[in-house]
């Protein structure tokens, strides 16, 4: 990839992962992703803003052959997505200085083992003339990691905000395009900054506030139009849940199954969401994505040795661990001779803003009874969806 214009002395740098398809071997990643690196040249002084994945430094080594001067290396967060290319740059400009947050000035020795002497560490609201251009840095810890923060160029009124308001897509387009992206960016949201939206719903008035007309992420396309992604980070932050029921499960011989495929109907004539997902081959990228939106949180789950089945029971820790806005939740499953299922599964999702509901588990296959408390299950849920308002 060439470098690509942004805005006068505003280069656009970095490699496009078309093929990567696993994340920190963790998260899936259906439409690849990028690694953007920034260069701001100003009439004094270089610098260039994130670099590059290690497996693809041979990508922006070449970019910047051709560039005689990086003064500065702006490292927004110390992961190795973003930073690892960082002794690369350094050892082609021996006389560059990496820029980084206080914080994260040690996890750069940690995590790089960069020469403490190459390292200048600048204060929240700190700023850095290149001459006729300045960079001024903002804070924002906690999105994703602790020591993050993001640099302003007042000048062009552009925001380089590294993983926030990024999207795991690989694309030729530089700008977003908007119906393309909000799915990838809405995925990105759920799976890597929906733990943190507590600190992101105090971060998005800070961006207000700078008000800017470009926003560059370090992952997926740029936005010309900064309103569309910051409005949808505040809709997926702070919007009430919506009138919706995320339901993973997995069923072993029927019987769950058929527990669940009649209380998903049962929700449905009331007039409640459903997104149901069969965990012997589900996304979990498409589960997070569910969660962002969803009230209430039913898992569907057989016994397996007196317990959850384990793929229901890494459902539920990626429902607790990703800290969506839930309001409800409850356990359905059959059972041979006895467990803990729901017990187990309440103990992961259960904090203090959740109400548990009780479970409706059956022994062997659903009978009568069990349909009925499945029926009286799915009003006590529309019920009180509509009791909070949730539409």
């Amino acid at each position: 990839m060439k470098p690509r214009v942004i805005t006068d002395g505003v280069l656009a740098l970095g490699a496009i992962d078309w093929d990567r398809r696993l994340f920190d071997s963790l998260i899936p990643l259906p439409d690849g992703t990028s690694y953007n690196a920034y260069l701001v040249r100003g009439s004094e002084k270089t610098a260039l803003l994130d670099t590059v994945d290690p497996t693809k430094r041979e990508e922006l080594m070449s970019q910047l052959a051709g560039v005689e001067r990086v003064d500065f290396v702006v490292s927004h967060h110390a992961e190795q997505d973003h930073s690892g290319a960082i002794p690369d740059v350094l050892a082609k400009y021996p006389q560059s200085k990496v820029v980084a947050s206080t914080k994260a000035k040690g996890m750069l020795l940690d995590l790089l083992d960069v020469p403490e002497e190459r390292i200048v560490a600048v204060e929240d609201g700190g700023e850095l003339s290149l001459g006729d251009k300045t960079l001024r840095f903002v804070y924002m810890p906690w999105v994703h990691w602790p020591e993050t923060m993001v640099t302003y160029f007042p000048q062009d009124r552009i925001l380089f905000t590294c993983d926030l308001f990024g999207s795991h897509l690989a694309t030729s387009d530089l700008y977003a395009d908007e119906e393309r992206v909000y799915e990838p960016a809405k995925r990105y949201y759920a799976e890597i900054m929906m733990p943190f939206r507590r600190a992101i719903t105090k971060h998005l008035e800070k961006v207000r506030q700078i008000d800017p007309a470009v926003i560059a992420p370090s992952h997926g396309p740029v936005y010309r139009r900064p309103a569309f992604i910051i409005d949808a980070y505040d809709r997926w932050v702070s919007a009430p849940p919506r009138n919706r029921v995320f339901l993973p499960y997995i069923t072993m011989h029927g019987s769950t199954g058929r527990m669940v495929e009649h209380f998903v109907g049962a929700l449905m004539e009331r007039g409640v969401e459903v997104e149901q997902f069969n965990l012997a081959d589900a996304d979990i990228g498409k589960l997070a994505i569910s969660l962002v939106d969803a009230a209430t949180v039913v898992v569907g789950t057989p016994t397996v040795l007196g317990g959850p089945h384990p793929s229901v029971l890494n459902a539920a820790h990626l429902a607790a661990a990703l800290n969506p806005k839930l309001r409800f939740a409850t356990v359905i499953g059959s059972y041979g001779w006895g467990g803990k299922a729901a017990e187990q599964i309440a103990a992961v999702i259960e904090r203090a803003d959740i109400e548990v509901l009780a479970p409706v588990l059956c022994k062997g296959v659903p009978r009568e009874a069990d349909f009925a408390a499945l029926e009286s299950l799915a009003r006590t849920i529309a019920d009180k969806h509509r009791e909070m308002g949730f539409v």
